[in-house]
């Protein structure tokens, strides 16, 4: 008799066991879920984002530009909303949001702002008020987890006490499955989301084991601290190795802390079938504009980053795919986008730059006790490109430098960073700027620009003056 309890008693365990195992991968299969470092819709099929960032909180009558993204072949749209640090996105507007992302048959990635470079900026909400909104939104999200993903808070740490992040995540994270939440979370990093501290990296495994689910997904914003292959690809990489779903949630093709190495960071991407999610469709304030893809929300006015973005190598257009949950679904026509609201009182943060500036190719001049300089073509593309300059101390200390060069094949400079920079026909100068002027015997720091030319596009020869 005890024999048979025992075989009993063992092939309920068994039984149990499958019904348990069959349950959690039903609830891992609602909806969009993770399995392993992949992103897979509810059917199986892997699901890659390409898309941009729209900052709806901002500009919420720019409903046109779902369609007009869309129009560009994105398959993912991150909607920037708010719940009480900028005008409250209310439950009615974040189900038209989503109902605008369906209508044009885009994944909606929702992202609440107000948590941006808690502990470093004034104001910034902490995750627990984050899921705190979240909650107060449950009735609209519920049911969308073919649709939706929750990205819990927008780099919810600055640079000040990041190492908190790991347990606030994991708290933010058990609060909205104890909430009922189904859906895929996205979790940014912090050190405003660039990681240089690598806290979310060393602590990602212990995070997602915290998941009831297992339905999490980690999300790198590549500025400047990613300004080289190196970095990009040994921060992908070590994701992979440790089998844990990452995207990158924001990155650009400049920024003020750097030059992020966009043409890895996309082609990276592509060849690990990570996705990727740039910054940001248009309305950028504070200094960083140069981050619009479009001008005045226009789809029609791509911007050279926008060109970039979607129609370039390793782009969006090239390389997305539409959710298979949209399949026998008809298109809907992009419309017409209306005219610019005023710019937003808060963009794409800063971050320390942390990492090397990449090697420049060589052409420098100028005198050992004071200046060289290095021009380099960055990026380019059919009428237009991207420069870079790097400014570099001789063996003495400077407290400033102009930098100057001739075109020879008419080429012109329509926007710069990081230097005041004028023309006289073809001559250009570049004076340094009030926070990089003062450089330390060998130390160096660099200024970039967009450009147009026609036929040619060689490096001019540069020459740099100290005082």
């Amino acid at each position: 008799m005890r024999t048979r309890f025992i075989a009993a008693g063992a092939a309920l365990l068994v039984l149990l066991m499958s019904v348990v195992a069959t349950t959690q991968t039903a609830q891992a299969a609602t909806g969009l879920h993770v399995s392993g470092t992949k992103v897979l819709e509810a059917n199986g099929n892997q699901f890659i984002m390409r898309g941009t960032s729209h900052a709806h909180t901002w500009y919420p009558s720019q409903t046109s530009s779902f369609a007009n993204i869309k129009s560009l072949s994105a398959n993912t749209v991150r909607v920037v909303l708010s719940g009480g640090r900028w005008t409250a996105n209310s439950a009615s507007d974040v189900a038209n949001v989503i109902s605008l992302c369906k209508q044009n048959r885009l994944i909606c990635v929702l992202e609440n702002h107000d948590t941006t470079g808690y502990g470093e900026q004034s104001g910034a909400y902490t995750l627990d008020q984050a899921v705190d909104y979240w909650v107060g939104l449950k009735s609209v999200l519920t049911g969308q987890e073919n649709y939706v993903v929750i990205n819990i808070g927008n780099e919810p740490y600055g640079n000040n006490n990041p190492s908190a992040w790991t347990s606030a995540t994991k708290s933010a994270i058990s609060r909205m499955r104890a909430a009922g939440f189904q859906h895929l979370l996205m979790v940014d990093a912090p050190n405003w989301g660039q990681d240089w501290q690598f806290v979310m990296r060393d602590n990602a495994a212990s995070v997602f084991d915290s998941d009831p689910q297992k339905n999490t997904v980690f999300s790198i914003h590549m500025y400047g601290v990613f300004d080289t292959a190196a970095e990009v690809t040994g921060y992908l990489q070590a994701f992979q190795t440790a089998g844990l779903p990452l995207v990158i949630g924001e990155f650009g093709n400049m920024h003020s802390d750097g030059d992020p190495d966009e043409d890895t960071i996309m082609s990276q991407a592509q060849s690990r079938g990570v996705g990727y999610l740039g910054w940001s469709w248009s309305g950028n304030g504070g200094g960083v504009e140069y981050l619009d893809q479009v001008t005045n929300f226009n789809v029609n006015q791509l911007t050279s980053w926008g060109q970039r973005l979607f129609n370039g190598a390793n782009g969006v257009k090239p390389t997305a795919k539409e959710a298979t949950i949209y399949s026998g679904q008809p298109p809907v026509s992009p419309s017409a986008s209306p005219s610019a609201s005023p710019s937003p009182s808060a963009s794409p943060s800063a971050s320390p730059s942390a990492s090397p500036s990449p090697s420049p190719s060589p052409s420098p001049s100028g005198g050992a006790k004071g200046c060289s300089a290095t021009y380099k073509v960055a990026n380019q593309w059919g009428g237009g490109f991207q420069g870079e300059v790097t400014v570099k101390a001789g063996s003495s200390a400077v407290s400033g430098w102009t930098v100057t060069w001739t075109y020879d094949n008419g080429q012109t400079i329509t926007q710069a960073w990081n230097a005041t920079v004028t023309s006289s026909g073809s001559s250009i100068t570049a004076k340094n700027v009030s926070y990089n002027g003062g450089l330390g015997a060998g130390a160096s720091t660099s200024f970039g620009f967009l450009g147009s030319w026609n036929g040619t596009n060689a490096v001019p020869a540069v020459s740099c003056t100290a005082s």
